[in-house]
């Protein structure tokens, strides 16, 4: 079993990634293998609405001059995906909404690629606008007929800060414990 999760901050290694990392200490205790995208310093832009994924059929988006088809391939591939983001203006970074705009319209126009996989979201939060973020990312999970077995918040805004906030990382602990569970169950 695998999971993949998208670190769609443009700080690289920093606290969505610690978060992230945490949640998959959790899942490789249980035997499940896990891999890291950054999102950070990599090209990915919004969907331009072509529509040719629904024409082709191919389990791709027809734009190919960024990551977005690479990450597809990593979903594709994955019993579970975790998506993270840092709150930017109460929402998803501008990285993450285009991987989920591109990864969910490829998939919905192949019939629901991701349909049962297993999702988790991570949300690495300074003040406010957890709960949206959060909120935008499993809209992504739903709408693509996955099972969404949790969240986690860590609060924080410098690097390495959320390893203070005590209740988040038992939070994303936890997480990974259930995202391991419910794996095994579904795929086990």
């Amino acid at each position: 079993m695998k999971v993949v999760a998208f670190n769609g901050s443009p700080r690289k290694d920093g606290n969505t990634t610690i978060l992230i990392n945490h949640v998959f200490r959790e899942l490789e205790k249980e035997g499940v293998e896990t891999e890291l995208v950054q999102l950070s310093g990599k090209k990915i832009h919004g969907c331009i609405a072509c529509y040719k994924c629904f024409e082709n059929k191919d389990q791709r988006c027809a734009v190919k001059d960024d990551v977005a088809n690479e990450c597809i391939e990593k979903m594709i591939k994955a019993e579970g995906i975790i998506l993270g983001s840092p709150v930017y203006f109460t929402d998803v970074t501008a990285e993450m909404k285009a991987l989920m705009d591109r990864a969910g319209f490829v998939s919905m126009a192949n019939g629901g690629m991701y349909k049962n996989k297993v999702g988790a979201t991570v949300v690495a939060v300074r003040r406010s606008g957890a709960i949206h973020t959060l909120d935008t990312m499993n809209h992504f999970f739903l709408a693509g007929q996955m099972i969404v077995v949790g969240r986690g918040i860590g609060v924080g805004r410098d690097k390495g800060e959320v390893e203070k906030d005590e209740e988040g990382l038992q939070a994303v602990k936890a997480l990974g414990q259930r995202m391991a569970w419910l794996l095994k169950k579904l795929r086990g």
